[in-house]
């Protein structure tokens, strides 16, 4: 299959996306596929054919308010051009669907939008129009699921695929590793969405009953120095390092959290840290705004608190960080639920996605109109997601 991946950036850029597109493309090329790919930022792997982009005037005027939408506009400029292509995976939301949607529909060829974190619903208005064009999507968690439903997406357009974990790898890597007493990581870019503020705050809290505790926070971003001033002695800051020293972080540490909530323009699907930390043998601490379900089915291998609450949070880490036998029991099932979580796995289950909308391509998608998306039974339907 010829396969053409859409995402602004690539790693080294950091961020749980860019992961995921550089690994889905690694995968798909081991199984065969021919992958095209369009970037802005980052490095392509490599067996990747490069998607030409033209800067345009209009183009580079738009960058200056938004460059998602820039770099939008002109993959679906070069998309005229494109012959052979099967299937289109553009990673975004209604912006991407807006632009690519048109000459996707004119190729013939089937557009999949990939939504990895909660919709703006600011933007709500127009989503019923800008994914008029779409195939199908693909979505991590029940958040954005919901999202799209609101938004007038049909049930059956919607498959929900987490991202993959490199399970030999991890598991190599916590076999390798001892678990040291007290030690808590977090691991996430220094931004305003992933609320390392509370968990800085539970730390602060529990201290008095475990003053052997210590946190680890890996990640870089604009709001290190704030961190850093809220933090105290016992906190460390990592920066951004390579993969491999992250994942031996998490692996000796006792417990991960993951603190991240919703705010009005952005939210996480289905993170992809807490998912590797079940692999590496952690105690996985998460957020509501950040639940595993649907990836990870098993309630009992992973723990949540409410998100906001400082006092919830500490309440878990109290409990995990003075009952060994629980932490390990707890443990043990995250290793089992992250085993169905291989990348060979996922990487399967979205090609049997794209198999299934390539079959039913050229079937009409009626989109209903912003009025309808406001019935009581959709919105009954989305609080039941």
């Amino acid at each position: 299959m010829r396969i053409l991946h859409i995402g602004h950036r690539l790693p080294p850029e950091p961020g749980g996306k860019e992961r995921y597109i550089e690994r889905l493309v690694h995968e798909q090329l081991l199984r065969g596929h021919e992958v095209v790919l369009a970037h802005r930022r980052g490095s392509a792997p490599h067996g990747t054919e490069l998607l030409p982009l033209t800067r345009t005037a209009m183009s580079r005027a738009v960058s200056l308010k938004s460059d998602e939408i820039a770099f939008a506009m002109e993959c679906a400029k070069a998309l005229r051009r494109m012959r052979g292509i099967e299937i289109i995976h553009a990673h975004g939301d209604h912006r991407e669907a807006l632009h690519l949607g048109p000459p996707a529909r004119r190729l013939g060829v089937p557009l999949v939008v990939h939504v990895h974190g909660a919709l703006n619903i600011r933007h709500r208005r127009i989503m019923p129009w800008a994914f008029r064009d779409v195939a199908g999507f693909i979505v991590s968690g029940t958040r954005p699921g919901a999202n799209l439903l609101a938004a007038g997406v049909p049930d059956r357009l919607i498959r929900s695929l987490p991202a993959g974990v490199d399970l030999a790898r991890l598991t190599g890597i916590r076999e390798s590793e001892q678990v040291e007493r007290g030690l808590i990581v977090s691991v996430g870019s220094l931004l305003p969405v992933k609320n390392h503020p509370l968990t800085i705050a539970a730390f602060h809290e529990i201290q008095a009953a475990h003053p052997h505790a210590r946190l680890v926070i890996a990640g870089s971003g604009p709001e290190r120095a704030r961190l850093e001033r809220l933090a105290g002695p016992a906190v460390r800051f990592t920066g951004q390092i390579p993969p491999d020293e992250v994942y031996r972080l998490v692996s000796r540490a006792e417990v991960f959290v993951h603190s991240s909530h919703l705010l009005p323009t952005i939210g996480e699907g289905i993170p992809t840290a807490p998912l590797e930390a079940l692999a590496l043998g952690a105690a996985v601490v998460v957020s509501s705004a950040a639940s595993l379900e649907p990836a990870v089915t098993d309630g009992a291998a992973y723990r949540v608190f409410r998100s906001g609450s400082v006092a919830d949070l500490a309440r878990h880490l109290r409990a995990l960080l003075g009952d060994d036998a629980a932490r390990r029991r707890m443990v043990a099932r995250g290793v089992r639920a992250a085993s169905d979580l291989d990348w060979p796995l996922v990487a399967g289950r979205i090609e049997e996605w794209y198999e299934r909308l390539k079959r039913t391509r050229g079937t009409e998608i009626s989109m209903p109109s912003y009025a309808d998306t406001l019935t009581p039974g959709l919105h009954a339907r989305t609080r039941s997601s």
